[in-house]
């Protein structure tokens, strides 16, 4: 669990943020939760719990329109997946179809940007192996056998 006291702060601001929003008090979210208005209180005040994470917070996330996880994502320094009832992903336009080059580059990269101690190769294992189990599942063409070119330079 996160311990840091400026991520919990954040996570507050975003709570209280989220609540005036929707123009609710206090009372009217820790009622719609099933919390006390103390629980609403601390979360919104940013308190570090002492040992884990608090069972209230899901619950207050969920009663301002939160999806689960969106507290550890606010943790983490991101913003919380809000409950829409078309979800936001409806609303950007699909490619019709992505070559695996581009998908392995894009996928390389956000492993890139999600990991620290990786190294090249480990990443370029990974995101094989991710490649290999989503033409399994069909979103992309089976190979032929001949596997696409690696640029050396990227080796």
């Amino acid at each position: 669990m996160d311990r840091d006291p400026h991520a919990w702060a954040r996570l507050g601001r975003k709570l209280k943020q989220a609540r005036l929003a929707q123009g609710l008090k206090q009372s009217d979210i820790a009622d719609e939760a099933g919390v006390s208005l103390a629980s609403v209180q601390s979360a919104e005040a940013g308190t570090v719990p002492k040992s884990r994470m608090p069972i209230t917070l899901s619950p207050i996330a969920a009663a301002l329109g939160w999806r689960p996880g969106s507290v550890d994502v606010v943790l983490q320094g991101g913003e919380p997946y809000l409950d829409t009832s078309e979800p936001a992903w409806r609303d950007v336009p699909v490619q019709q179809q992505i070559d695996e080059e581009r998908l392995a580059g894009i996928m390389t990269t956000a492993m890139v940007r999600a990991t620290e101690h990786a190294t090249a190769a480990e990443i370029r294992a990974a995101t094989r192996i991710a490649l290999d189990e989503l033409r399994r599942q069909g979103y992309l063409p089976e190979t032929d056998g001949v596997q696409p070119q690696q640029d050396s330079a990227n080796s």
